[in-house]
């Protein structure tokens, strides 16, 4: 019995992105060719990329997969927010990495969110940040249009942090 706080699970993996939730897609360049794929692929699955962002992250495995859940918090002292949420799918093929997480109670909003590194055909290393939300929460409620400025923020950080990864690997 799952405990997820939205009835579209799997949306992002699938499409489309359900209507009634603000809606995130950010796809950006992080590397060229198998190694840059493999680097940042790793830095997705294993937490690495949400950790170098700045953001504390609590798992229950050392990877994402199926079922695992994740509490992903950011923010300083009493003023840091927790998320926590269920990994719903993966998806580790050939040119493909990256997973799919819904939140669970007590999560600041109701969605969806995904992170996959994919090689393109060209050679070219994309990190896509696909999301459906909305407040679940009053303060996010409150904080209205200010939510998804921030997790635009937020997926662009995390492709620079890729970007550093690639180059530094």
């Amino acid at each position: 019995m799952s405990t997820l706080t939205y009835p579209e699970v799997g949306a992002t993996r699938l499409g489309p992105l359900p209507d009634g939730y603000n809606h995130l897609h950010h796809r950006a360049a992080v590397g060229r060719g198998r190694t840059d794929f493999e680097t940042a692929g790793a830095a997705v699955i294993e937490w690495r990329a949400h950790r170098a962002t700045g953001a504390r992250v609590h798992a229950s495995a050392a990877r994402a997969a199926t079922g695992v859940t994740v509490e992903v918090s950011a923010g300083i002292g009493p003023l840091r927010l927790a998320a926590p949420c269920e990994i719903i799918w993966t998806a580790c093929e050939k040119d493909r990495t990256g997973f799919g997480y819904g939140t669970l109670p007590g999560h600041p909003e109701c969605g969806e969110e995904s992170f996959v590194v994919e090689l393109a055909d060209d050679g070219t290393v994309w990190f896509t940040v696909m999301a459906f939300s909305r407040p679940a929460s009053w303060y996010t409620r409150l904080a209205g249009p200010l939510v998804p400025v921030a997790q635009r923020w937020y997926a662009r950080r995390l492709a620079a942090v890729l970007r550093r990864a690639v180059s530094a690997a």
